[in-house]
């Protein structure tokens, strides 16, 4: 390996989370299981029972999901040793890549994650709205499409090109689903999520985890991370937390974060817990890195 090639360590969001996660390293490895059962009393409720042996629908609430998806993660890279040279994660995922680097400590990462879950759950049922993927259609196309509909859709999520996310209120969705086909998207589908995340409509959930993310202490990472908001590395501690702040109702620019980590030097993907979806999101970024999953040991 030539010195100057970066290993990035990234972390997935929601919607990765499957039954048994997270199992074998409780089972196999006595500080991890430490770890779940702090969890477990900061959250004050067996979380863990929910994650190795519950349904799907259980899992599937975000007040369950999003600690899922997180312990997941920051325990296993805990287990794994890693030693990052850049971090980034996806939507909730940078709440992982903050605990992954040392910007933040295992108990409040949790309880940020906790809190964000419940005020995202508490916003959906206030504002109901909904996300859609389009597919086959580039950036500016799909943002002048949303900007032309009535009422609230933007563009959410960046996930690789040709492969967006939008979300908003439930009508101007689907508005906007009809006039992306017509506009030539392969493909432009629901999402099967409970809410309009990333968009406006997130505004309160926002304010209210402004608030706790206030009052954590953030520290110095141990290397850049690559934040969701505008894709760019950071390790100031303020600079973080304010771009945490605006995570929620900004979009998540995936692509951006992969480009702009490969043209720093970064060779070397690894997608740390559940699933292997940005595995597959970098490598359409580029063919020229190495990827790969983990999501045990």
């Amino acid at each position: 390996m030539l010195e100057n090639m970066k290993h990035a360590y990234v972390f997935p969001g929601q919607g990765s989370q499957a039954v048994g996660m997270g199992k074998d390293i409780y089972d196999n490895v006595p500080e991890a299981r430490e770890l779940f059962e702090k969890a477990n009393e900061i959250l004050g409720f067996r979380i863990t029972d929910i994650m190795f042996a519950g349904t799907p629908e259980e899992l599937k609430q975000t007040k369950v999901t999003q600690p899922a998806v997180f312990l997941h993660s920051v325990i296993l890279a805990k287990a794994l040793g890693v030693k990052p040279d850049a971090v980034a994660g996806h939507s909730l995922g940078e709440f992982s890549a903050l605990v992954v680097a040392g910007a933040l400590s295992f108990e409040d990462g949790l309880k940020l994650v906790s809190k964000r879950a419940m005020a995202m759950q508490k916003c959906c049922e206030q504002q109901p709205g909904g996300m859609a993927a389009v597919l086959g259609l580039d950036d500016k196309t799909i943002e002048d499409v949303c900007a032309a509909v009535e009422g609230t859709v933007v563009a959410a999520n960046y996930n690789c090109p040709g492969q967006l996310v939008i979300s908003g209120a439930d009508a101007a969705v689907d508005e906007a689903c009809v006039k992306l086909k017509e506009a030539g998207a392969r493909r432009a589908l629901r999402l099967p999520v409970g809410g309009a995340f990333h968009s406006p409509l997130m505004e309160p959930a926002r304010q209210e985890l402004e608030a706790a993310i206030a009052e954590a202490e953030f520290m110095t990472p141990s290397c850049p991370v690559y934040q969701n908001v505008d894709a760019k590395p950071y390790t100031d501690a303020e600079a973080i937390k304010k771009n945490l702040i605006a995570q929620l109702t900004a979009p998540v620019r995936w692509t951006q974060i992969a480009e702009n980590m490969i043209a720093d030097g970064v060779a070397e993907f690894t997608e740390v817990g559940p699933g292997n979806v940005l595995q597959g999101l970098v490598s359409k970024v580029s063919r020229e890195v190495a990827v790969e999953s983990k999501s045990t040991l």
